[in-house]
């Protein structure tokens, strides 16, 4: 890929793009949780503090309403990381639902490649 003629193409602003992943207790809120490193990692956004979400802490707060795109991903059907992020006033944001990606809480155990196809389709979501 020509990272050159991407970043070129790209209309967002230089503004970060922040991902809450639920990172909750089951194994899917793991598989989110590792997802999210992984994209920190590779440079697609930056793993933000969903709990901080919750607790509207005000410099978080403040980060997470200048950022150029949220994006928020939930391990299970319950949708906790959604719903504390609509909780806290943030309604324009993508969400990434492992659910309907085919993840199972309960029969999700960790892997590389798990890891690896749910930050692919997190990077897609926040692709400018």
């Amino acid at each position: 890929m020509n990272t050159k003629n991407t970043q070129a193409q790209c209309s967002c602003s230089s503004a970060p793009k922040f991902i809450f992943p639920c990172s909750g207790a089951s194994d899917v809120g793991g598989l989110s949780d590792q997802a999210a490193r992984q994209m920190t990692k590779d440079g697609t956004g930056k793993m933000y503090c969903l709990a901080g979400i919750g607790g509207r802490v005000d410099a978080i707060m403040a980060n997470t309403k200048g950022a150029a795109r949220l994006l928020v991903i939930d391990g299970c059907s319950q949708e906790c990381a959604r719903k504390t992020m609509e909780l806290a006033g943030f309604k324009q944001f993508e969400h990434l639902r492992l659910e309907a990606m085919g993840f199972k809480k309960g029969e999700t155990p960790l892997t590389p490649a798990r890891i690896r196809e749910v930050a692919d389709k997190g990077a897609g979501l926040l692709a400018c």
